[in-house]
């Protein structure tokens, strides 16, 4: 059975920066794409950014410049790196990996940017 845990989300100062993993148990397959969503409260669940297999990335408007997608190894599967965090970016932070057929998520981790 596929699991996928987010880890690296906190409570941060505006300006300041995290970097959020997503490990996996299982076994994935013919991975298409992985990506981070977040969800704020009273908001629908938004693409943050995303990584297809070929390398390729995008990133939503409100975080290029300052967020980074990677690829990790075959333990940790994708990091989101995240720099001159604002207090708009507080959310919960899922990540989704994009397989042949469907996707799997993760259960979140929260990330809260105040003073």
């Amino acid at each position: 059975q596929v699991q996928l845990v987010e880890s690296g989300g906190g409570l941060v100062q505006p300006g300041g920066s995290l970097r959020l993993s997503c490990a996996r148990s299982g076994s994935i397959f013919s991975i298409n794409a992985m990506g981070w969503y977040r969800q704020a409260p009273g908001k629908e669940r938004e693409l943050v950014a995303v990584i297809s297999s070929g390398g390729t990335t995008n990133y939503a408007d409100s975080v290029k410049g300052r967020f980074t997608i990677s690829r990790g190894n075959a333990k940790n599967l994708v990091y989101l790196q995240m720099n001159s965090l604002k207090p708009e970016d507080t959310a919960v932070y899922y990540c989704n990996v994009a397989v042949v057929g469907g996707s799997f998520w993760g259960q979140g981790t929260q990330v809260t940017v105040s003073d």
